[in-house]
């Protein structure tokens, strides 16, 4: 088996929350919208403007508010009040506002590995705000390289791997999404760790390469170790 040199790891609820904060903001859409429609048809008219625009917009907060808006056009035939579409550019910004909030072992597992593998960072979205959350971590400083991308593909993972790294198949990818972490990688030759928030956004939900070898699911990142440790 050839060994590993490389650790890259995931950003937003891998290494800290993200998709809770999105949760919040959705409720308080929601409630702003309560006049018009229910919950569950609201959510499905926003998944489905994300979906659209993620081509146009990209993943992050300015993208999921340019949605929150666009469907609250749409649900209200055009009629949505001046003040809702205030409130919601409103909890945008308390969005890109937020502290940052670390999870579990997320600082004592990065400075483990570093001290053994070239350790990167590999998140998507808006540059900005993936810079500020980063910096506001205090976990810069712990990797050799932090990669900002669009979007995550096999493509986008072979050339970093091979510019930051010793390529794909000497490269591991730690992260909460199956979809952007974990199958792209395991495409490439690449290891793939799974390890869930227990919050997942439908658009990175995708099934899980069970029968790759190279495929691994930990409950937290506390046990990469321990795996490192096994596989080595």
């Amino acid at each position: 088996m050839t060994s590993l040199t490389c650790i890259a790891f995931d950003a937003d609820d891998t290494l800290w929350q993200n998709e809770r904060f999105y949760r919040l903001t959705q409720e308080r859409f929601a409630d702003l919208l309560r006049a018009y429609t229910d919950s569950d048809h609201l959510m499905a008219r926003l998944l489905d403007a994300e979906r659209r625009n993620l081509g146009h917009y990209g993943y992050g907060i300015k993208g999921f508010v340019l949605s929150m808006i666009e469907t609250a056009i749409e649900v209200t035939d055009q009629r949505v009040p001046a003040s809702v579409i205030a409130e919601l550019l409103d909890a945008g910004q308390d969005m890109l506002q937020h502290p940052i909030e670390l999870l579990p072992h997320a600082r004592d597992v990065v400075q483990s590995v570093a001290e053994t593998y070239r350790v990167l960072l590999i998140t998507k979205g808006d540059l900005l705000d993936q810079e500020r959350k980063l910096a506001q971590s205090g976990l810069g400083d712990l990797f050799d390289g932090v990669e900002i991308v669009s979007d995550k593909t096999p493509e986008v993972y072979d050339r970093i791997f091979t510019r930051q790294a010793d390529g794909a198949a000497r490269a591991m990818m730690i992260g909460n999404s199956m979809r952007s972490d974990v199958v792209p990688v395991i495409e490439i030759g690449g290891w793939g760790v799974f390890v869930p928030h227990g919050l997942e956004w439908e658009i990175e939900a995708a099934p899980a390469p069970k029968h790759a070898p190279r495929f691994h699911e930990i409950a937290d990142l506390g046990a990469l170790p321990d795996l490192l440790d096994a596989i080595s």
